[in-house]
């Protein structure tokens, strides 16, 4: 899978990508990542990329024409590429999901865009951009770190990404619950042991034991994953 990274900033996440899974899933040719610093488009003798919004207003918004001439670059003149999924990152998008990760991870390319500043000229969402995309309702000084975010987390999804294939089945939102605890050695540490249960060798009481805890965190902490998910079944 390609996945561009459009961004004022690609050195903030250029080290995100090679190391630990990602940088093997990149070795391996699974992910091909490629940043893109959107300056290199700007026709602004200065290289500027951003202007005062119209009607006044507190900080500066990304103009159009580096943003256009570097969505409409990177993507490319060749048929199958034509359809790209244009995504933004933006507090104001939909919320990411496992599900929505899911979605992504079945394009063959994706293209992300990092804004800054105050944001973007509408233009752009207007014009270009395809599916806007929150990673939660705060806000960061920029996308780009957001992209990362939303990269991870549709790598994940890939293919031979994961060591393992019971490690995204068994990942925390899957099934709409949080993870459970989970031990290693030493059985007994400052006088904290080990649930006894673990230890018992009875898988069927192991995993009773490990589901409750996943419904017990789940209510207590984010009881609207518990709520969604009882809804599912009615």
């Amino acid at each position: 899978m390609r996945i561009d990274i459009l961004t004022l900033f690609p050195e903030m996440v250029s080290g995100f990508f090679s190391a630990s899974i990602l940088g093997r899933a990149v070795k391996k040719g699974i992910l091909d990542i490629r940043l893109h610093d959107i300056r290199d488009w700007s026709t602004d003798k200065h290289r500027r990329v951003d202007d005062r919004p119209f009607g006044g207003g507190a900080g500066m918004l990304m103009t159009p024409q580096p943003v256009f001439d570097a969505v409409e670059s990177v993507r490319g003149n060749a048929p199958e590429d034509a359809g790209t999924p244009v995504v933004y990152l933006c507090p104001d998008g939909e919320p990411l999901t496992n599900g929505i990760a899911r979605e992504l991870a079945a394009e063959k390319r994706l293209i992300l865009l990092s804004g800054h500043y105050e944001g973007i000229d509408q233009r752009i969402r207007d014009a270009l951009v395809t599916r806007e995309i929150s990673i939660g309702d705060y806000v960061l000084t920029n996308g780009t770190i957001a992209a990362a975010v939303l990269v991870d987390c549709i790598a994940r999804q890939i293919p031979g990404v994961l060591g393992k294939e019971n490690s995204l089945t068994s990942d925390s939102f899957n099934d709409k619950l949080l993870s459970f605890p989970q031990f290693t050695r030493p059985e007994v540490f400052r006088d904290m042991p080990v649930p006894p249960v673990l230890l018992s060798g009875n898988h069927a009481e192991i995993q009773r034991w490990r589901r409750e805890q996943q419904i017990r965190k789940t209510k207590e902490r984010r009881p609207e994953l518990f709520i969604s998910k009882e809804n599912q079944k009615s």
